[in-house]
């Protein structure tokens, strides 16, 4: 089901079994380990399973999640970009990644904006918010350029190592 088009690329829910390759790639990519975290998925059944219980769930409970990102010419996945609730922050986060040969040309930005601008028309978010590795320089600089401002870290946990913390609030 497709969520949401831009000019280059379409964000749609994800399909257990026809985006599990997908994922298991991603999932496992040096930059998503490092940046994002191990989520355990190693095989294509892990995958669907995350799919299922992860961004599926998420769908059903919030009615946003990761969403795919694919190339509107081709039907490629990309990356994954949309909202998250989570638990240890108040506000829901903007989360995305994009496999890296598809950094660096816009992507990230495009998604990331057409997934803030659904955010408050869709669901009348008033403040967004996102969460960041300290070293990923890269995240932080796209979220300053998206207009979110960074506000200082926060941990998942308290024994957890400090995220950078970033928000936007939308006028009323």
């Amino acid at each position: 089901m497709i969520v949401l088009q831009t000019e280059r690329l379409v964000l749609r829910r994800a399909h257990a079994e026809d985006d599990a390759a997908f994922i298991f790639g991603l999932l496992n990519e040096p930059s998503w380990l490092q940046y994002i975290g191990d989520r355990g998925v190693r095989t294509l059944a892990d995958a669907q399973q995350y799919i299922v219980n992860s961004l599926q769930a998420s769908y059903e409970s919030y009615g946003f999640g990761l969403f795919v990102v694919a190339e509107k010419a081709t039907g490629t996945p990309v990356g994954l970009c949309g909202l998250i609730k989570r638990d240890f922050l108040e506000d829901v986060d903007i989360g995305y990644a994009l496999c890296p040969p598809y950094w660096g040309k816009g992507y990230a930005f495009e998604a990331a904006s057409a997934v803030l601008d659904y955010g408050r028309e869709a669901f009348g978010l008033k403040r967004i918010v996102a969460i960041t590795d300290k070293a990923n320089d890269a995240s932080g600089k796209l979220l300053e350029k998206l207009g979110l401002r960074w506000e200082g870290y926060v941990r998942k946990q308290p024994d957890q190592e400090e995220l950078k913390f970033f928000s936007i609030d939308f006028p009323s």
